[in-house]
């Protein structure tokens, strides 16, 4: 199947999935937010993000949006902080027809809505949106390392094309009709990887890591069921998959900047550092905002809120944690 593609957003994620969705014979625009990268874009053939994956002249640059008036299919590959004005300007020229496909992970810190929501709302009835979400370091798909992912609509016809158009021998997609716990578990484990980095950062150890992971997997389905989502999704690669990649690699932005606040610097002084979006910075303020809406006991969750936002002290967050009073495992199971 070959497609008029546009890719909003020249990032390493949004280039990544330029190459393969040109790999799979599709006629590919990049869009960029600014002229300087695009020009800098169309003379390296290398994005910075991406170092040594060549980008072919076959890859149309560009900073206009005119293209999307004959594109088929759109992914939204911008920040999650940009989204929602992305959308907003590329409504007026989008296709009623097209396939929108949203590839960031987040939820919006004003109204906890998840980007595919956020879509629909600037569109306005334009358009089939679809998530595609999983464990996908846009590094290893640049240099075509065989990854997988799941492609999530309520118009599964819309996520079925979405499968066509992006599976080939080195990307595999799968189909999800419940869309809410795709782009919760996308968004959630970014918090939960910024507490695995804290921890590495602290020196704290293997064990500490996989109690975290575990435990904050449980308070991701939590969190997910309360709100409508499905268990079942958080088994797979927009859960438990994208968890696991992300709080164990240092691709994992979250993870590095999580490293570098256990070794001392602040939030702030991280980011700084980490050089690109944070998104699990963002996740943990939505993420506390959600949970106390819902009325949802998420404490790994609350305590990464209270030390990013509040000053809580590393060591007496570690001390609150393990202090809680005792449990059943079984009982709190995402399972």
């Amino acid at each position: 199947m070959t497609m008029k593609i546009t890719v909003l957003g020249s990032g390493g994620w949004g280039t990544a999935l330029s190459l393969l969705l040109l790999d799979n014979g599709n006629d590919v625009t990049l869009w960029s937010f600014l002229e300087k990268e695009a020009e800098a874009l169309r003379a390296t053939r290398e994005n910075p993000m991406l170092k040594g994956v060549v980008l072919p002249e076959a890859l149309k640059i560009t900073t206009s949006m005119d293209v999307l008036a004959d594109s088929e299919l759109v992914v939204m590959a911008t920040p999650s902080f940009a989204v929602r004005e992305t959308a907003r300007k590329a409504a007026p020229l989008l296709r009623q027809d097209a396939v929108v496909v949203s590839v960031a992970k987040g939820i919006e810190k004003d109204t906890a809505l998840c980007l595919t929501q956020i879509i629909e709302e600037e569109l306005k009835g334009k358009g089939r949106v679809v998530a595609l979400s999983g464990p996908s370091h846009a590094e290893e798909v640049g240099r075509r390392v065989p990854t997988g992912c799941v492609a999530a609509s309520t118009d599964m016809a819309a996520a079925e094309l979405v499968q066509d158009v992006f599976m080939s021998p080195r990307f595999r997609v799968y189909t999800n009709s419940d869309v809410l716990g795709v782009e919760l578990g996308a968004a959630l484990k970014n918090v939960l990887a910024l507490c695995c980095g804290v921890s590495d950062g602290m020196g704290l150890g293997d064990n500490t890591k996989a109690l975290l992971m575990t435990r904050g997997m449980t308070e991701m389905a939590r969190l997910g069921v309360a709100m409508g989502g499905r268990k079942e999704t958080f088994a797979g690669l927009s859960g438990m998959g994208d968890l696991i990649v992300t709080c164990t690699s240092m691709h994992s932005r979250n993870r590095r900047c999580g490293i570098l606040i256990g070794q001392g610097r602040t939030p702030q002084e991280a980011m700084e550092e980490v050089g690109a979006v944070v998104e699990g910075y963002f996740a943990a303020l939505s993420a506390h905002q959600l949970a106390e809406k819902v009325g949802v006991d998420m404490p790994i969750c609350a305590c990464a809120y209270h030390v990013l936002y509040g000053d809580q002290p590393l060591r007496s967050a570690v001390e609150r944690l393990m202090r809680r009073s005792k449990r059943r495992e079984v009982d709190e199971s995402w399972i």
